[in-house]
């Protein structure tokens, strides 16, 4: 803001000095003229503001006036001062844009529409001053000084200063740039200004443009597009170009910005303007010329491009796919490079504005005579000169001179073909109707009173430009079925069509709408694409653009040294590792249950390791035993009842012998397999499968007989302990016959010291295959847990015979357990290369 006061200080301070010279000419020259050495007198001295004040090229008088800027010309031509005379006005050179023209057109068909209306502002005119800024920011700071102080070309010392009036709202300018400079003047006014063409996100911010308000939405939005855009279509790997202005720098940074956040890349990034020589030009063609990138982000206003395009032209060079931003990829006057066909963007949405064509085309030989401008673009327009115009000698425009012929009355714009004319792609011209009307409202609701249906509007009354920047703030109305509304930062909502360059059947290159871009639509839903596009060349086939070829499943990707995130080799993924996507960044081992394929793609299922079973039969029935080993300790849980006292110790007397059983006959199992290997025996035929189950069944029926006899004659009943604690009364399960019990656990003791010694005897045999050992094992921990049982079962006083009861079953079982299954699922799991009957049959 500080450079931005002394700037504003500077200009003021210009303009005053020259304003100054102009007085001191002019009242030299009445001095002259009355003879005497003296002033005539303050009251009545009006000074013409001489080589200070630049006439509008278009005006009118009105109740309140609606000021106008347009970059009609391009350039301003160059003026030496040299310090002693006054200098001349400043003039404009080159071609009139016929379609800012329009646009300076289309402000006055507005104007006169809504003098015509009686629903808005009936009974008030409003008037108009339009200049032209030739493409100026010099020329567009004059003019919004000019019509921020006064309308009026004469400057009235004396008393009456009521004939000096601000104008009550500034229309445009239509560039970024241009729009900055007057914004940060008339800001200081409270003077409201609304652009139609001035696009860059900075101008968003209300601490540096209070007054700022436009009709054409804010390239942030668009900027975002154009990254969702090239995400869509999967371009990672793109150049920019954009035009060195506040448009094109502010509007590629943020391009840049939202393109990082997709993971796009930027090969290259150059800027050019207008005023740089060729050279600079010829070096940002010969950049594009030498890039691998096909697509090309250009944020450039349309004089740029065209001068840009001009400069590829010139030398055959690789086809571009070219995205382009609003400004130059809905001009019409750039569908003539052929090799931009297939261009897309992001361009304003087309309107219909009822009767501007007829308005436009009403140009009567007497209003173009009327008018310097319009007789300028009248004798550009058809190549020949009207009667005694005045003219520069010898006027060159683009290198050529004006035919002198006389126009002879036959030229017809009828039959005119230019921008001026073409109301087919009613964009940005629609930005500039919107704007009046926003302008005409926001007086409306200044000075009228709506009652009813009907509006009374008083012409007389005095409004200040603040009260207008008030109201814009508000407006929100519908016009041909578009609506008009302003954000907190003076922004419209914003929607896009997308455009995309065709070629015709008769083989021009038109403008397409081929999708939308609506910003108010919730996220993932802005974007929709609803006709076919035409690419590079004239393709249907999407074009490519990448630094480097996505890495297919198998690989990983592996940043080149020094180059973008988009360029990468693609590494085959090492061994026993695998990647499952495209373009991953990093390989994964494959669970250990898993290896991967050849590709390296996917992870399969190892082969299952065989469970190699000896006496399978008996392994089920061990496993099955010591299942029921477990679940007999819930009987001890709970208040003893009759049932539950029986059930407890029957039951864990008989799953008990039938897990020995089990052990027992794989012991005797292993024994005689290796007798069965000395010269002629054959014990194994009397210890087959069916001997087997017999002698579990053996075993196991003489529990259960002593058992039921135990049961039959005194069984474990419920009782009530109050002899141990006096004051606790302890439930618990009386044996009934002790000796009942300890024949049973006697018996179980018979069986497993029976086995240990069997166990013991065949711990040496030879082979892998003996599993003897880990019976010894099993044993010796179960005789180990029971004959520790004994005693503490008998110290342990009331609720804790039941805490030692089950903690021996538990022990006892998992003891069974891990002894002689754990080391099987080891070897199974972790050591597959020993199951094999190779290794088992390896001698010690």
């Amino acid at each position: 803001m500080e450079i931005s006061a002394i700037v504003i200080g500077l200009v003021l301070f210009l303009s005053l000095c020259e304003l100054n010279s102009a007085l001191e000419v002019s009242a030299g020259l009445t001095e002259e003229k009355t003879g005497a050495g003296v002033s005539t007198g303050a009251s009545s001295m009006k000074c013409k503001l001489q080589g200070t004040t630049r006439l509008p090229v278009f005006s009118m008088d009105g109740d309140y006036t609606i000021g106008g800027v347009f970059s009609i010309h391009t350039y301003k031509h160059t003026v030496m001062h040299n310090y002693i005379t006054l200098p001349e006005p400043q003039k404009c050179t080159g071609r009139i844009d016929s379609r800012q023209l329009r646009f300076s057109h289309a402000m006055v068909f507005a104007i006169e529409e809504i003098n015509n209306s009686t629903e808005l502002l009936p009974g008030i005119k409003l008037g108009y001053q339009i200049h032209d800024s030739c493409g100026s920011v010099p020329l567009s700071v004059h003019v919004t000084f000019q019509l921020s102080n006064s309308l009026d070309p004469v400057i009235y010392t004396g008393d009456n200063c009521s004939h000096s009036r601000k104008v009550m709202a500034i229309v445009g300018e239509s560039s970024s740039t241009r729009s900055i400079s007057m914004s940060r003047i008339i800001g200081s006014f409270n003077i409201p200004q609304v652009s139609h063409f001035a696009t860059c996100a900075c101008l968003s911010d209300k601490q540096q443009f209070p007054s700022f308000f436009r009709t054409i939405p804010s390239d942030q939005f668009q900027a975002d597009a154009l990254a969702k855009l090239i995400k869509h279509f999967g371009w990672t790997w793109i150049g920019a170009v954009r035009s060195d202005s506040d448009y094109g720098n502010n509007g590629m940074a943020k391009f840049l910005d939202a393109a990082q956040k997709e993971g796009i890349c930027v090969e290259y990034s150059e800027s050019l303007h207008r005023t740089h020589p060729s050279s600079r030009i010829q070096r940002v063609a010969e950049v594009i010329r030498r890039s691998t990138a096909v697509v090309i982000v250009a944020f450039a206003a349309s004089t740029e491009m065209r001068l840009l395009l001009e400069e590829l032209s010139l030398q055959p060079f690789p086809r571009r796919q070219w995205i382009g931003s609003e400004s130059w990829v809905t001009d019409p006057k750039l569908l003539s490079f052929s090799f931009c066909v297939g261009a897309i963007g992001f361009g304003i949405e087309q309107a219909v504005i009822p009767g501007l064509r007829e308005f436009l085309l009403d140009l009567s030989p007497s209003k173009v005579a009327a008018s310097p401008l319009l007789t300028e673009f009248w004798e550009d327009a058809f190549s020949c000169r009207l009667g005694e115009s005045e003219k520069v000698d010898q006027i060159f425009k683009q290198g050529a001179v004006i035919d002198e012929r006389l126009c002879n009355g036959t030229e017809d714009i009828q039959t005119l073909n230019n921008p001026y004319t073409d109301t087919s792609q009613l964009r940005i011209t629609n930005m500039v109707y919107k704007a009046v009307y926003a302008i005409a409202h926001a007086i409306h609701n200044a000075v009228c009173q709506d009652t009813n249906s009907t509006a009374q509007c008083d012409k007389f009354t005095r409004i200040e430009s603040k009260q207008v920047l008030t109201k814009l703030k508000k407006v929100n109305f519908s016009r041909n079925g578009y609506d008009v509304s302003f954000d907190a930062n003076g922004d419209p909502v914003a929607r896009y069509e997308l455009v995309n360059w065709q070629k015709s059947e008769s083989g021009s290159i038109e403008m397409v709408t081929v999708g939308h871009y609506d910003a108010s639509l919730p996220e993932g839903r802005e974007f929709r694409i609803n006709r076919n596009l035409t690419w590079l060349e004239g393709s249907t086939q999407v074009p490519v653009s990448v630094c480097s070829d996505s890495c297919p499943p198998g690989t990983r990707k592996v940043l080149q040294k020094g180059k973008p995130i988009c360029c990468y080799d693609c590494i085959p993924c090492p061994e026993g590792e695998i990647s499952n996507t495209t373009d991953s960044l990093d390989c994964f081992p494959c669970p250990k249950e898993f290896w991967p394929n050849a590709e390296r793609d996917t992870c399969f299922l190892k082969t299952s390791p065989i469970v190699r079973a000896n006496n399978s039969e008996l392994s089920f029935l061990l496993l099955f035993s010591l299942t029921l080993c477990f679940l007999c300790s819930l009987t001890f849980i709970g208040a003893p009842s009759d049932w539950s006292c029986m059930l407890r110790h029957t039951a864990f007397g008989i799953t008990f012998v039938l897990c020995i059983s089990c052990v027992l006959g794989k012991t005797i199992v292993v024994l005689m397999a290796f007798r069965a290997t000395l010269p002629g025996s054959n014990v194994m035929k009397w210890f087959g499968p069916l001997q087997q189950r017999m002698t579990v069944v053996f075993f196991t029926f003489i529990q259960l007989l002593i058992c039921a006899i135990w049961l039959g004659l005194s069984p474990p009943f419920p009782m009530k302990n109050m002899s141990i604690y006096k004051e606790t009364i302890i439930l618990e399960c009386a044996l009934g016959s002790a000796f009942g019990f300890w024949v049973v656990l006697g018996y179980i003791g018979l069986l497993a010291v029976f086995c240990f010694v069997l166990a013991v005897l065949a711990r040496k045999l030879p082979d892998n295959f003996n599993e003897a050992k880990l019976i010894t094992f099993s044993m010796l921990i179960f005789c180990a847990v029971w004959i520790t049982f004994i005693p503490a079962y008998v110290s342990s006083p009331g609720k804790f015979t039941v805490a030692v009861e089950i903690f021996a079953i538990l022990a006892s079982s998992f003891g069974l357990i891990l002894c002689i299954f754990a080391p099987k699922c080891y070897i199974i799991l972790f050591k597959p290369e020993k199951n094999t009957k190779k290794h088992l049959m390896n001698k010690n």
